[in-house]
């Protein structure tokens, strides 16, 4: 299943994170987890399912069924930006929901200014 270790691989790289933590998400030994990026083993079914829920995508999507189309800088910046929030304590993420605002409120007052 070389199309599954490729995704596998393209997913993490999506959302920005190690396969040490791609791992720990979706509860697995990170050397097993390797073992499914390096086309060494195969997850069974219930496995897939708990890897796509903790990578955000679907069990059809890195087995390369059904392919999506490609997206761009943005939609891969909220990828990682939902990815990363969903990891946090709920008051980290009420303080980064909190800058993301004041940020964003900040570029509806002033449009085209960084």
């Amino acid at each position: 299943m070389k199309i599954f270790a490729k995704r596998l691989k393209q997913q993490t790289l999506h959302l920005g994170v190690s396969n040490a933590e791609a791992a720990r998400r979706a509860g697995l030994a990170e050397r097993r987890f390797n073992n499914y990026c390096n086309d060494e083993r195969e997850p069974d079914l219930a496995t897939l399912v708990r890897i796509a829920k903790a990578l955000e995508t679907t069990p059809d999507r890195l087995l390369g069924a059904g392919e999506a189309p490609e997206r761009g800088p943005r939609e891969t910046l909220l990828d990682r930006l939902t990815s990363a929030a969903r990891v946090l304590p709920i008051t980290e993420l009420e303080l980064v929901t909190i800058q993301t605002e004041a940020v964003a409120a900040k570029h509806k007052a002033a449009p085209g200014k960084s």
